[in-house]
């Protein structure tokens, strides 16, 4: 992918999700509604790829803000098996929900940091953070292609539905590895592809920025972990899409839904992807 191309997600994702955050603020609903058609997220109450992801009592521990800005496709905190004291990376993590329960299931003497490009999304997350009273948790600005901490700093990486979103997942994943201590895991969340897709899915930005199209093979996520040094990985999916749930993003994106649909049915999937640091 070219430089040019590179920055056009980068722009796209940043513009979609600081309008999405915007939109929790000025208390038009969740950050989906109101979306651009094409969006994979397009409201709670219907959206196949984020509804349902926490149950009760996790939203009734955190701002409603919080619960309204999350664009996820999974719940990684569940499954990540965080463990008290240790300190905790969440990529891209937009709106604070997953860092605050991290934070909540880690302790005091833990710590959990969310790492966001997207200055309204770090806005609403540190609101977030003082409503929750929560305070072993620091969001940082920057980029999960260039994560701003030490080496061999962070017990867990988690992340959801976001590392789809970079345009350079082999450094995402070099990343992750460096800060990563000895024996580190890696939990993430994510949209992951099985088999072919057609070539007008892929070249579409604005399903990329939706959390689509930037989506890897399962096969394809597997070596790049290996290859950034991973072992004992794993691919879980958690939910996937079918037919119907494909046609809506399609045709908004200007597709002809009749004809795509049936080659993406089933294809899509959120899943767990699990790895760890030797």
């Amino acid at each position: 992918m070219s430089v040019q191309s590179v920055q056009d997600v980068k722009t796209a994702v940043k513009e979609r999700y600081g309008q999405a955050a915007l939109r929790v603020v000025t208390g038009q609903g969740s950050a989906c509604c109101g979306a651009a058609p094409s969006s994979s997220c397009c409201g709670e109450a219907a959206d196949p790829i984020t509804t349902g992801l926490y149950d009760e009592l996790q939203k009734s521990e955190l701002p409603e803000t919080a619960v309204l800005a999350s664009l996820g496709c999974g719940n990684p905190t569940a499954l990540a098996e965080l463990k008290a004291g240790e300190v905790v990376l969440d990529l891209g993590s937009g709106g604070g929900i997953d860092v605050l329960l991290s934070a909540k299931r880690v302790g005091p003497t833990g710590k959990a940091y969310g790492l966001d490009m997207t200055d309204e999304m770090l806005a609403l997350a540190r609101e977030n953070q003082r409503k929750a009273g929560i305070e072993n948790v620091e969001f940082l600005k920057g980029e999960i292609e260039h994560m701003p901490l030490p080496d061999q700093s962070v017990d867990v990486i988690i992340s959801n539905c976001v590392i789809n979103l970079s345009a350079d997942k082999d450094r995402v994943l070099a990343e992750a590895f460096r800060v990563l201590k000895p024996g580190g895991r890696f939990a993430v969340s994510d949209v992951v592809v099985r088999g072919e897709v057609p070539a007008e899915v892929r070249r579409s930005v604005e399903l990329w920025a939706g959390c689509i199209a930037g989506a890897l093979q399962d096969t394809d996520y597997t070596a790049k972990l290996a290859g950034a040094g991973f072992v004992d990985i794993g691919i879980e999916p958690t939910r996937i899409y079918r037919v119907e749930d494909a046609r809506e993003f399609l045709s908004g994106a200007g597709m002809d839904a009749d004809a795509i649909a049936p080659m993406v049915d089933g294809k899509f999937m959120s899943a767990f992807i699990r790895a760890r640091k030797p």
